[in-house]
């Protein structure tokens, strides 16, 4: 299934990426692509909170930082993994509608 997936180094996770037109894929290719994203789209969630985890590291280190360039640099840090989570989100919301597909 991997073939139907690539890897988006910015969110961390596999994405869908069709060669063709869903509509083209058979039945059981559809059922498998959709019991792979579960998958995936199960592990969301630890991959929100290990950035979370990241983003509560670089408030600590912003609140003791004195030097407004560093202070900066951390700013800009914390708004790109919290850019990244709010993606995630998305990602697994949209396919909501897909996971019941799964079960039917």
């Amino acid at each position: 299934m991997k073939e139907h997936f690539s890897f988006d180094q910015r969110l961390g996770i596999l994405l869908p990426e069709f060669a063709l037109e869903w509509d083209q894929y058979n039945k059981q290719t559809q059922q498998e692509i959709l019991l792979y994203w579960e998958q995936i789209r199960g592990s969301i969630p630890d991959r929100m909170a290990e950035l979370e985890n990241i983003i509560n590291q670089k408030q600590a280190q912003l609140s003791n930082e004195s030097n407004f360039p560093r202070s900066c640099i951390l700013n800009n840090e914390i708004a790109e993994l919290a850019s990244i989570i709010n993606d995630l989100w998305i990602w697994y919301r949209t396919n909501q509608t897909i996971s019941a597909k799964v079960h039917q």
